[in-house]
C-alpha cells in the first residue's frame, strides 16, 4: 500500500457531515487563487487518508459558476491529495440510466463559457494532454465497489458541463443526445482539468439526479426535485466512498 496516498473528496449536497469518517478536524486555509469553497475536513477511511472540501460551500450557497475552482483543487494538492474522487449530481441523457444510478465518466464535452479553466495562464505557454481525462484505476474501484453493494451503475460515459445556473433547453438537450453525451452537470468542468495540470488522479461520481428535459414522460427538471433525489441516496453516495477508497488504496497507488 503507497504511504503517500491521500484521497481528497470534492462533495455536493449532503456531504457537508463528518460522522461517516474517523478521527476528523477541520482545518482553515487560503491558496494563491484566493479561498476554497469551504473549510477542509481532515480524518481517515478504513485507516486511509482523506480531505473533503464541500464544492457548493456551507448550505450550498456558491452557485457553479462562481465556485473558486482552483482555489479548491490547490488547497487539495497542497494539503498532501494525490486521487481526487468528486460527487456530482446530474442529469440523465439516456433512457437506461434511471435516476438514482451512478455514473463514472471517462470523457467531456466543456460548455462552459465564464470559467478560469486553467493554471496557465501566464506568460509561460504549456498544454496539457486530455485524451483520457479520468483515472482508469479508480473508475475500476468504483464499479467493483457497486457490484458489491447492488448499486445500479454504468462504467464509462461523457458528461457534458453547461454553465448554468440555468437548465438545458429541449433543443440543447437533444443536441447534446446527439453528441453522444451520456449524463449532464454544472461542475465536472474545469475541476478535472485543474487537476490534471496539477498532476493529480480525479474521477467523478456522478449520481443521475433526472432525466434533463429531452424525455418526453418526465417533468421538467427543478431544484427541487434534484435535492429530493439527492437528499433520499446520499447515504448511498458516502457508502460508495467508504467501499471504494481501500480498493483505491490497494490498486491505484500513484498512477
Amino acid at each position: 500500500m503507497p504511504t503517500d496516498l491521500k484521497i481528497g473528496i470534492i462533495g455536493g449536497s449532503g456531504m457537508e457531515d463528518p460522522a461517516f469518517i474517523s478521527d476528523f478536524t477541520s482545518k482553515e486555509i487560503s491558496t494563491p487563487y484566493g479561498d476554497p469553497s469551504s473549510k477542509l475536513i481532515l480524518g481517515n477511511i478504513a485507516d486511509i487518508s482523506i480531505v473533503i472540501l464541500s464544492r457548493h460551500g456551507p448550505g450550498h450557497s456558491i452557485n457553479p459558476t462562481n465556485v473558486n475552482y482552483r482555489a479548491n483543487i490547490w488547497g487539495l494538492k497542497e494539503e498532501g491529495c494525490t486521487h481526487i474522487l468528486a460527487a456530482t449530481a446530474c442529469g440523465s441523457l439516456r433512457e437506461q440510466i434511471a435516476p438514482g444510478h451512478f455514473v463514472f465518466p471517462d470523457q467531456f464535452i466543456d460548455r462552459t463559457t465564464k470559467r478560469i479553466s486553467t493554471y496557465f495562464d501566464g506568460s509561460k505557454v504549456q498544454h496539457v494532454s486530455m485524451g483520457e481525462p479520468f483515472s482508469a484505476g479508480m473508475r475500476n474501484c468504483l464499479v467493483q465497489a457497486c457490484a458489491s453493494l447492488g448499486f445500479d451503475h454504468h462504467d464509462g460515459g461523457t458528461v457534458v458541463t453547461i454553465e448554468g445556473p440555468r437548465f438545458s433547453t429541449k433543443a440543447e438537450s437533444m443536441m447534446f443526445r446527439a453528441w453522444g453525451c451520456d449524463i449532464i452537470n454544472m461542475s465536472t468542468v474545469p475541476e478535472v482539468v485543474l487537476a490534471r495540470e496539477l498532476e493529480l488522479e480525479y474521477q467523478s461520481m456522478a449520481m443521475s439526479t433526472d432525466y434533463d428535459c429531452w424525455h418526453e414522460s418526465e417533468e421538467e427538471v427543478t431544484m427541487e426535485m434534484i435535492y429530493a433525489v439527492m437528499e433520499k441516496n446520499v447515504h448511498n453516495v458516502k457508502k460508495l466512498i467508504e467501499h471504494a477508497i481501500p480498493l483505491i488504496s490497494k490498486n491505484c497507488g500513484k498512477e
